[in-house]
């Protein structure tokens, strides 16, 4: 394995060094190394933090002790040999400076770190979101939420013009109490993994709803690659307006306030997002840079929805691959598993979500790779759905398949592998669908075709074994097939695992 450096900005290594005080700084630690933490088992574990310029660290943990000296601006860093599951344990680090006490960790565990990000979606705790989500079976789930070998870490919204080096949050155990704000399907991931592998489980839930894709690339992925420039000329229409904001939502609340004065029902306002976080990189920057230099087992993602305005949609395809390239690239630690929810199904008619969906299928030819598709249980009506039980599922069947060494398990619906013509009929082929497919309700649906002319027209479709072939009446000469394209589909194909197909285009 390669080391990793630490990247400290000019601005954020000034202002660490002014809080740590120009003398007699007493050893720090970032606070995503805090007690009640997990540490990723069988990898190198990376400890680093700040002290005074030049002196000695020592850290303690299990039966391993290194040391390390801080650089001239008082960081410093050190890998710890790979631990197998357990703990508790405690760690300390100590300078050697007289008198100087240690810092100490308690209550840590070794497992498996999971980082979960993304928007609304990933976001949505198991209290739901106030007055417009609420999650299936909620107070139940709340209650039962006692995990004594499931650790939270819940980032705080952040946006940032450079990366920054530590948070404001620190890791608790998983109660009712600290799960009912965290992520659901991280939760619910977590949850299953935990019961299965019987290992320790860290969360980090970093997530901030109604963001796009490109404030969570970092600034010298997204300036490096010309091909990203609409990135920058999107921001800039974007921001435009941007100066009135405050203005907005003061002018908002002063009708809030004289609605609940009269006591009427608080007024209606359109949607808009908080500016900063739709600034390309200003969310890896003050959300995902901090826990870089952390260990981590991999990532589960899910994100899409704001990205799908016509104009944007088409650049999805090429954003999603480079925030994966971008992340494994600064953890440095290989190509870990990221799995990925595909958007699910809602009635938003001036939106694109089946470019969105087919760029989410699509970016599984990216190595180590698994996607959950959730079309079956999106609401017309609801761009949160309540099951987020199912969505954290099928990220965990996704899991023991690819990571956790249960090869022969069914985690993924039909994928769409080509197509071939027959006459005036088209039969698709699929993947994950050895043992057949199936359809939910009377008849088969979703399916569209296209002629010459590139104008997709509903089509009937019928199974046929482990394939569909569909034909519409009027197409002679079919083209191009495509299924469960409309914002919200009634696309109902499955295997007979009971997984549903994903959202494809054959063009």
């Amino acid at each position: 394995m390669k080391s990793r450096r630490l990247f400290v900005p000019i601005a954020c290594m000034f202002t660490t060094l002014l809080g740590m005080g120009a003398a007699n700084a007493e050893v720090r630690l970032p606070n995503v190394l805090s007690s009640h933490a997990v540490l990723q088992r069988d990898s190198p574990i990376h400890i680093w933090g700040w002290s005074n310029p030049g002196e000695t660290v020592t850290v303690r943990f299990h039966d391993q002790t290194r040391s390390a000296g801080a650089s001239n601006l008082g960081i410093w860093s050190l890998w710890l040999m790979p631990e197998r599951a357990g703990g508790p344990y405690t760690l300390t680090a100590q300078g050697n400076a007289a008198g100087e006490p240690p810092v100490t960790l308690s209550d840590l565990l070794v497992g498996d770190v999971w980082l979960a990000s993304g928007q609304s979606n990933m976001e949505m705790p198991l209290n739901g979101f106030p007055g417009n989500a609420v999650l299936k079976n909620g107070a139940q789930e709340i209650a039962q939420a006692n995990l004594p070998t499931v650790r939270l870490l819940r980032i705080e919204k952040k946006s940032a013009d450079y990366p920054l080096t530590d948070v404001s949050a620190t890791w608790t155990e998983c109660t009712p109490q600290t799960a009912a704000e965290f992520s659901a399907v991280a939760y619910f991931f977590g949850r299953e993994i935990n019961a299965r592998e019987h290992v320790p489980i860290g969360l980090i839930d970093s997530t901030w709803g109604g963001t796009p894709v490109e404030s969570w690339i970092s600034m010298d992925t997204l300036g490096a690659d010309a091909g990203l420039m609409p990135v920058f000329a999107s921001w800039a229409k974007f921001s435009d307006p941007l100066s009135n904001s405050d203005l907005l939502i003061a002018a908002e609340k002063r009708e809030d306030e004289a609605a609940a004065q009269a006591h009427q029902p608080a007024p209606k306002h359109d949607w808009h997002p908080s500016p900063l976080s739709w600034k390309p990189a200003s969310l890896y920057n003050g959300m995902i840079a901090p826990e870089v230099p952390y260990t981590i087992k991999g990532v589960i993602w899910y994100q899409g929805e704001t990205n799908s305005e016509p104009k944007r949609a088409p650049m999805y395809a090429k954003l999603f691959p480079t925030l994966i390239a971008d992340w494994r690239s600064k953890w440095n630690e290989g190509n870990f598993p990221f799995l990925f929810v595909q958007i699910s199904n809602y009635d938003a008619p001036a939106e694109n979500w089946g470019t969105v969906r087919d760029a989410q299928r699509r970016t599984l030819a990216v190595t180590n790779t698994g996607m959950a598709v959730t079309l079956d249980i999106g609401e017309a009506d609801n761009v949160h759905p309540p099951d987020k039980q199912t969505v954290g599922a099928r990220l965990a069947l996704a899991a023991r398949a690819t990571v956790y060494s249960e090869p022969q398990l069914a985690y993924s619906g039909p994928l769409f592998r080509t197509v071939t013509t027959e006459g005036s009929s088209m039969r698709v082929w699929f993947d994950h669908a050895a043992n057949g497919l199936a359809f939910h309700g009377p008849q088969l649906e979703g399916f569209e075709i296209a002629g010459a002319d590139g104008k997709f027209v509903p089509a009937t479709a019928k199974i046929d074994g482990s394939t569909v072939i569909i034909e519409a009446q009027g197409v002679t000469e079919p083209k191009a097939v495509r299924y469960g394209w409309a914002t919200f589909t009634n696309a109902n194909l499955f295997n007979k695992e009971n997984l549903p197909a994903s959202t494809f285009t054959s063009e």
